[in-house]
Formats: structure tokens, C-alpha cells, sequence
């Protein structure tokens, strides 16, 4: 059985008081083989950004000279400051830019169209010290924001998103977003949306009782089609389909209620902005602010009941029937922790609600004609093969490549090599790097 730990740290970086490690040291592995160290006199210095909107975000830059390309991985809450590729990108004489986003290790309030200025703080700082070419490498849910940051940066100023999903001012016009020079998708998610919504549980009677359950919805119920794994489920298209609406029924009923929050904090705000409120008895000013500024978090539950799980006839690939978080999927969907399970208004609707946020690779990748890269893995049970072919059929370049690579999301294989889809993935992108973007010159 897979194992579920470490899934986006293969080694671990340090550093010291300046934020470098001297040449020649290599941070600790728990793999245990120098496959995945460090190469000899590579450097990692700590970088501390500040994006226009004045949010902070950092990550680790990995070089050993030379270098005049700088590939950088991002995740809108996962670390990528250690992603498992950078040691082979290094090697071959790419610098790499690990990046921690604002909304690192929590995505409760996170909104895309703030990530776009953390995406375009590091591209500026990359720039700035001297790099030639910026590529945004994109794994799992980096793929579909990175998509997202290239054909809003894409777009001339004036024609680009205003507001947030939630409808709130945000002006992607008014922030200097400088392009990147292509597009690594390894194993990226459609959108995080997307991926909450194929796997939103429809039999969801009511949002505050976990345990309330509609056994016509139950992708679970032997009547419908389950069969207990390993043997794969088989649901009727009937049972899909009505599967698939309630889904979205579902969705939209939770849409409502956070639409319904943030109209609440925008009246008391506007009460806040009259002119005579400075004149109201001060226990009434203090409700008001409250009113305005207070949150009723979202507690979504059952996360994890796309029917792809277990019935292996939808999207085949060679996937296994696992569970996102635990081996069955059944104990994955009802238990903790699973995909968004608290989350703000504002974050739910542009980041995990698949009706209301604006980011979609396959749309997005229209707006990219830069060059692009999408891998898929053969045996992922999480991003089905459709997504990554999707991004190769729509992209607007006309240098794209697909390539599926044997191994599940993380690139590991149950036979031969563990880490084998790994080495293949690094050797891929590698390859398809140096006819377009500079190594360096001399590696040390």
C-alpha cells in the first residue's frame, strides 16, 4: 500500500544566521539515497518577499552558480521550498525557487487572486538578480494557479479580474504581474475547485450533521453500485448523473450561505463608512464593527466521495482504489482530515468552490502561449488523465508536449524503483528544458 507521509518534502533544507549553507553540505534525506541529495556546492539562501498588496511570502533558492533560468515551484498552502524535483534540476544547471505563499500550511481564507501578487513578487525578485528566464513548475494544486498567474499576467492591463470571487475589490489591473517563459504542469489539478467539487458527498442532508446521510446519494451503498474494494464499483450512468447534479445542488447551496456572509459584512461595513457614525453611542459603534468584521467559518464536510475512487471504469488509468488521505475511501470521506473542511466565505467561494472560483487550467491555458509542459502520472487516483491532456489540448502555444509517466501523484511505483516515477519525472522535464531554456555555463 502507498505510504502517506511526506508526500511534498523528499529533503529537507537548513539554514544558517545569513539564510545560506555553505557549499558542499548537504541537507539530510529520509530517503537515504544520494539520488535525492543536494548536488556538491549548491547554495540555498532564505528569500523574504513583500508583494504590492504588502502580504509577505518566502521560499529557498537553490543555485551553485551560473545558472541563468530559474525554475520555481508553488502551492497555494502546500511547502514547496523542498520539492523532491530541485535536486535533479540543480544538477543539470537550473536554479530552482521553492516558494511558501501567504497562505502557507492553512488555505481556511485563501482567494487566488491574492496568490497572483505572491507569484509575481518572486518573478520580479528572480529578475532582479540576474535571471534570464522565469519558469513556473506547477505540481498538483501549484498547476492550476500557476496556470491561473500566466493568463492573468498574459492579459494586457485593463482586461484583467477587478474582483475577487467573492466579489470583493481586488484589481489585478493595478499590479505589476511580469510574465513567465513557460509552464511546467506536473500532476496539477484542473482546479482546486474542480477537485472539491468531484468529490463534494451529495448524500449531505445537513450541513451542521456530519452524519446525516441520503442513502439515493450514497456512492457507499451496495445498491447503488459500490462493491468493497479491491473489487471496483460500477454505477449505473443514471446513478451518475443524478450523482453529478446533486453535486452541484449541493455546491450552489453552500455558495449561497457564504454569499449570504459576505453581504452581512458589507452592510455593517457601509454603516460603518456613514458620516454620523462616529456620533453613535460607542457600545453601538463596537456591534457594528463586530458585525462587519467577524466570520462565520464554513465547515464543510464529506470531501472525498468522487466516484472514480472506486468505480476504475471512469477516467481508467491504472490507479488503485485508495482513498485520498486513508487507503479506503469510504474512512477517507467520512473521517478527518480530508479536502477544505473549514474554510472563510471568501476562501471557500475562490478557491475550493468548483462553481464560483475563476481558475481553470483548461480555460486559463488559452490565454498561455508560452511554451508548455504537461505531465500526468499513469496510476494518479487523485488528478485523473483528462486534466493534464486537457491542458495539452487547449494551451494557445504552439510548442506543448504531454508525457504520462508510470507512478501515482507522487510518482511513486509499487513495483521496481519506489521513487522511479520520480527519476523519470525530473528526467523529463530536464529534457525538455534544455533546448529552451539556458543551463548554466560552468557547474561547480
Amino acid at each position: 500500500m502507498p505510504q502517506f507521509i511526506g508526500r511534498h518534502t523528499i529533503f529537507h533544507g537548513f539554514g544558517r544566521g545569513e539564510g545560506e549553507t555553505p557549499p558542499g553540505v548537504r541537507p539530510f534525506t529520509w530517503w537515504g539515497s544520494d539520488t535525492f541529495r543536494l548536488p556538491e556546492g549548491t547554495v540555498q539562501t532564505n528569500v523574504r518577499l513583500q508583494a504590492e498588496d504588502g502580504a509577505h511570502s518566502s521560499g529557498i533558492l537553490y543555485r551553485r552558480g551560473g545558472e541563468r533560468t530559474a525554475v520555481v515551484f508553488n502551492h497555494p498552502r502546500a511547502d514547496f521550498s523542498s520539492h523532491y524535483l530541485t535536486p535533479f534540476l540543480v544538477e543539470a544547471g537550473y536554479a530552482v525557487y521553492g516558494g511558501q505563499t501567504r497562505y502557507l500550511g492553512n488555505d481556511v481564507n485563501c482567494e487566488h487572486e491574492c496568490l497572483c501578487a505572491d507569484l509575481a513578487a518572486q518573478i520580479r525578485y528572480l529578475r532582479s538578480v540576474g535571471f534570464e528566464h522565469v519558469v513556473l513548475c506547477g505540481n498538483s494544486g501549484g498547476g492550476p494557479l500557476s496556470a491561473f498567474y500566466m493568463a492573468q499576467a498574459n492579459m494586457p492591463a485593463g482586461e484583467r479580474l477587478t474582483h475577487t470571487a467573492a466579489g470583493n475589490a481586488y484589481d489585478l489591473n493595478e499590479l505589476d504581474l511580469p510574465r513567465a517563459d513557460g509552464l511546467i504542469n506536473l500532476a496539477g489539478a484542473l482546479s482546486e475547485g474542480a477537485l472539491g467539487l468531484a468529490n463534494l458527498d451529495p448524500s449531505v442532508i445537513d450541513e451542521n450533521d456530519p452524519l446525516s446521510c441520503d442513502p439515493e446519494l450514497d456512492m457507499f451503498n451496495p445498491a447503488n453500485g459500490y462493491r468493497q474494494p479491491p473489487e471496483s464499483s460500477c454505477y449505473a450512468p443514471e446513478f451518475l448523473a443524478r450523482y453529478r447534479a446533486a453535486q452541484a445542488a449541493r455546491c450552489r447551496r453552500i455558495d449561497a450561505k457564504a454569499f449570504q456572509e459576505i453581504a452581512r459584512k458589507r452592510r455593517y461595513r457601509a454603516m460603518m463608512d456613514e458620516p454620523g457614525f462616529a456620533a453613535l453611542p460607542l457600545a453601538e459603534r463596537n456591534a457594528i464593527t463586530r458585525m462587519a468584521v467577524a466570520c462565520n467559518t464554513l465547515t464543510i464536510y464529506r470531501t472525498m466521495a468522487d466516484p472514480a475512487l472506486t468505480d476504475l471504469s471512469i477516467h481508467p488509468n491504472k490507479r488503485a482504489i485508495l482513498g485520498l488521505m486513508q487507503p479506503d475511501p469510504q474512512v477517507a470521506n467520512w473521517s478527518i482530515p480530508g479536502f477544505v473542511q473549514m474554510m472563510t466565505a471568501e476562501g471557500w467561494l475562490s478557491t475550493w468552490s468548483g462553481l464560483a472560483t475563476r481558475v481553470d487550467m483548461h480555460r486559463d491555458a488559452r490565454k498561455i502561449t508560452q511554451p508548455v509542459l504537461s505531465i500526468t502520472f499513469s496510476a494518479d487516483v487523485t488528478i485523473l488523465p483528462f486534466v493534464g491532456k486537457g491542458l495539452f489540448d487547449n494551451a494557445a502555444s504552439e510548442d506543448r508536449t504531454y508525457i504520462e509517466i508510470e507512478g501515482d501523484h507522487f510518482g511513486f511505483r509499487e513495483e521496481g524503483e519506489r521513487e522511479g516515477g520520480i527519476v523519470d519525472a525530473a528526467a523529463a522535464v530536464v529534457a525538455w528544458l534544455k533546448p529552451r531554456f539556458t543551463a548554466a555555463e560552468v557547474l561547480r
